[in-house]
Formats: structure tokens, C-alpha cells, sequence
């Protein structure tokens, strides 16, 4: 399928989830990710959920990092499709933006080229590691400017689907991606 129409069509099936599997998904993901070779590292970024697009909740997550005493990060978005990381901190202010989006209102910068794991935000990913956005391009800029060896996430409440026929050479592809039931890895 091409990205529009996955778009659309896994925009429709998150809106057709009632909050109770938001909140279960959410928290089974969660739990799925401790699964993941990934715990050895220090810098972990993380988007916060955009409630009213019944996003996945990151809480339960951000609880586990901070638990587990990780460096979190969590991104700020800009007018000209540039993605920032800040720290995240106890007294970080979080404001969401004209989008919706919650993020910090300003703090301390984290280089793309400190982090290790990545969260990423999606709608839909195929069973080669690539994913569909919203159509920003926010995070496919961003991890183009990451290490090489970073470790990228994705978090989804739906499988894969077989292919996403319109993928290119600017689609940065997942390490892995979670389900409630289940960890792809590619």
C-alpha cells in the first residue's frame, strides 16, 4: 500500500480504539520493550503522545527509563520540519504546539549524536522496517542526522503490513519495531 492511504486507513482504525486499549496496548508495548537488547545504553529519546490523535501512551515507557535511571530526551518540533532533543528533567515545562504536540518549553539541547535508542512515533510499518508518519518528515530528517549505530523503535498498536510500496531512499528504516503481542526486529 502507499503511504496516503495508510494514513488514512490507520488513522481511522486509532480513532475507532476505545481509551481502555489505549491505556492496556500501551502498557503491554511497555512491557514488550523490556524484552529488547537495549538497556545498556544511557540516552534515550522519546516522544510524548498527542492524546486527542489517540496516539500510544508513553508514560508507562518514560515511567520504566526513569526507573531504570536513563538520560531521556524528548523532542521539540520547528516551523522549517527541524526535530530538537531537550533533556528531560523534573522541572521541564511541557506545552503542546500549535499541532498539538507536547513538548518542552525550553531547556537543555541534546545533540543529535548523543543518543543510543529512539522512540519513534508511527501510523503504520511494513515488514521490512519501514514506517509511515504523518507526513512531516520530522523524524526521518532527524534520524538521518543520528549515529550510524543508533537503535530505532517503533511503537505500534497494529502489525505490520506487508509492504509499503512507495518507501525511498529518505525513509530511514526501524532496528525494531513493538506491538502489544509482539517485537519485530529487522
Amino acid at each position: 500500500m502507499h503511504k496516503k492511504a495508510l494514513r488514512l486507513d490507520y488513522r481511522n482504525k486509532r480513532n475507532l480504539l476505545e481509551p481502555s486499549i489505549i491505556d492496556s496496548s500501551s502498557l503491554e508495548i511497555a512491557n514488550q520493550i523490556l524484552h529488547l537488547p537495549i538497556w545498556q545504553y544511557t540516552f534515550y529519546h522519546i516522544f510524548l503522545s498527542i492524546t486527542k490523535n489517540k496516539e500510544l501512551d508513553t508514560q508507562p515507557l518514560l515511567s520504566i527509563l526513569q526507573g531504570k535511571d536513563k538520560t531521556i530526551v524528548v523532542p521539540k518540533t520547528y516551523p522549517n520540519g527541524i526535530l530538537r532533543n531537550y533533556l528531560l528533567l523534573d522541572n521541564t515545562v511541557i506545552e503542546s504546539n500549535g499541532l498539538g504536540i507536547p513538548e518542552p518549553k525550553e531547556g537543555i539541547e541534546i545533540s543529535a549524536d548523543k543518543l543510543d535508542v529512539v522512540f519513534v512515533p508511527l501510523l503504520a510499518f511494513d515488514k521490512n522496517g519501514h514506517r509511515v508518519g504523518y507526513g512531516g518528515g520530522y523524524y526521518d530528517r532527524f534520524l538521518k542526522n543520528c549515529r550510524n549505530d543508533l537503535i530505532k523503535v517503533g511503537l505500534s498498536f497494529f502489525g505490520p503490513v506487508e509492504e509499503i510500496t512507495d518507501s525511498n531512499t529518505n525513509d530511514v528504516r526501524l532496528t525494531y519495531c513493538v506491538t502489544p503481542n509482539r517485537i519485530y526486529e529487522f
